[in-house]
C-alpha cells in the first residue's frame, strides 16, 4: 500500500474520497449495498465474487470491505482469510454478512480476521453505523502508521546527509533479520528488528551536523551531546504503540554487557537481547564499509573484532556465533540486497 502523509484528525474529511468494495454473487444484493452506500458519500465498488474481488484488492486496496460469505470460486471466509494474511491489507476493514443465527460462520469470520458482521435482510441503519464506526478506526490507525511512516522518514533523512552511511539502515534490517530467525524470535520481535535496524539513530536528528560530520576527535562534551540520540530517538518513537518493541532496541544498542554503555549502564540481561542483535551487526556494518578515516575491511577482521568484544564481556558470545554462522558469502549476498534497495529508496 502506498504510504500516505499525516494528516491531523481534524483534516481527514480533506482526504481523498472514501473508497468501498462490495462482493456479493446475487445481483440484486450488490445494487442494494450500493445505493445504500453510494448515499453516504462513499465511492462504491462491487465484485461478484471472492477471486475478482482478490484481484481489485492486490491492486487498489480499498478503505472498507463488505463481502457476503456463500460465493462460487472463492467465499466470502476464505477471501477474507487472504486478505488479512496479506500484510499490505491487512488492517482494510472487513464486515461479513451472515445469517443471524449463523453460528457457525460467525466463529469462522472471527478465525479469519473479520472485524464485523451484518445480518440478513440488510438494516440501513445498522449497516451505515457499522461502517462509519469500522472507517473511523482505520483513520486512527492510518494516522498512526502515518505518524511512524514520518519517523521512519527521518531516519533515512539523518542517513541520507553522509553519503558514507548510504544503505547502512536496510543492511542493519537484513542482517539483524538474520539473526532473529535463527533463534526463533517471534514474527513481533522480528518485525521489531526490521524497523529497529532503520530506526535504531533517528534520534540523531537532534544532534548538530558539526558533530556528526566533524573529522576530528570529538570533545567530551560532543561525545555527551552525541550519546543523547538514543534518548531524544527513545522519545520520538515514545507515542507509537506500534513501535512499544522497537523503543528498547533505540535506547539502548549502545549498551554494552558489563554496563560501560550508555545511555542507562545497562548490565547483562538487563540490555534488551532485540537491542543486543543491533549492537552486533551495527559494529560489523561500520568495519565492513568505508569510512572517511578507512577503507572497508573484510568479514574476517570484523569478527575478529567482534571476538575480542565477546572476550572483553561487551557483547552476548551465542549472539556473536550465530552471525559468525551464517557466513562470509551470505552476508555479502544479504548486504548487496540491502544496498540494492537503499538505491530503489533513494531513487523513488
Amino acid at each position: 500500500m502506498t504510504q500516505r502523509l499525516f494528516y491531523p484528525s481534524f483534516l481527514s474529511e480533506l482526504r481523498v474520497p472514501t473508497r468501498l468494495l462490495v462482493v456479493d454473487d446475487v445481483p440484486q444484493n450488490r445494487t442494494l449495498l450500493e445505493r445504500m452506500l453510494s448515499a453516504e458519500g462513499y465511492t462504491v465498488a462491487s465484485a461478484p465474487d471472492g477471486e475478482i474481488a482478490l484481484r481489485m484488492v492486490e491492486a487498489e486496496a480499498p478503505d472498507l470491505i463488505v463481502s457476503d460469505i456463500d460465493m462460487p470460486k472463492l467465499n466470502g471466509i476464505e477471501f477474507c482469510r487472504r486478505v488479512k494474511e496479506n500484510p499490505a491489507t491487512r488492517l482494510v476493514p472487513f464486515i461479513l454478512i451472515t445469517g443471524l443465527a449463523d453460528r457457525a460462520n460467525r466463529i469462522a469470520g472471527i478465525e479469519a480476521g473479520a472485524d464485523d458482521f451484518l445480518g440478513k435482510p440488510f438494516d440501513s441503519q445498522e449497516l451505515k453505523a457499522r461502517v462509519r464506526s469500522l472507517l473511523r478506526l482505520k483513520r486512527y490507525t492510518d494516522e498512526l502508521d502515518s505518524a511512524e511512516s514520518v519517523i521512519l522518514s527521518l531516519a533515512l533523512t539523518i542517513e541520507a546527509r553522509d553519503p558514507y552511511t548510504r544503505g547502512h539502515c536496510q543492511r542493519l534490517a537484513a542482517y539483524s533479520l538474520l539473526i532473529g530467525e535463527r533463534i526463533g524470535a517471534s514474527d513481533e520481535q522480528l518485525s521489531a528488528l526490521h524497523r529497529g535496524g532503520y530506526l535504531h539513530d533517528v534520534g540523531k536528528i537532534g544532534v548538530p551536523d558539526a558533530i556528526l560530520f566533524k573529522p576530528s576527535a570529538l570533545t567530551h562534551d560532543e561525545y555527551e551531546l552525541l550519546k543523547r540520540h538514543t534518548v531524544i530517538g527513545d522519545r520520538l518513537c515514545g507515542d507509537l504503540r506500534a513501535l512499544s518493541l522497537v523503543r528498547p532496541i533505540v535506547r539502548s544498542h549502545h549498551e554494552r554487557l558489563d554496563g560501560s554503555g550508555y545511555p542507562d549502564g545497562l548490565k547483562a540481561d538487563a540490555v534488551p537481547l532485540l537491542a543486543q542483535i543491533i549492537a552486533i551487526v551495527d559494529e560489523y556494518d561500520a568495519i565492513t564499509t568505508s569510512r572517511p578515516y578507512r577503507q572497508a575491511l573484510p568479514p574476517e577482521r570484523a569478527f575478529d573484532e567482534l571476538a575480542k568484544d565477546v572476550r572483553n564481556g561487551l557483547l552476548n558470545p551465542d549472539l556473536v556465533d550465530i552471525f559468525a554462522s551464517l557466513g562470509p558469502e551470505t552476508l555479502f549476498q544479504t548486504a548487496a540486497e540491502a544496498d540494492r534497495l537503499a538505491a530503489s529508496m533513494a531513487s523513488a
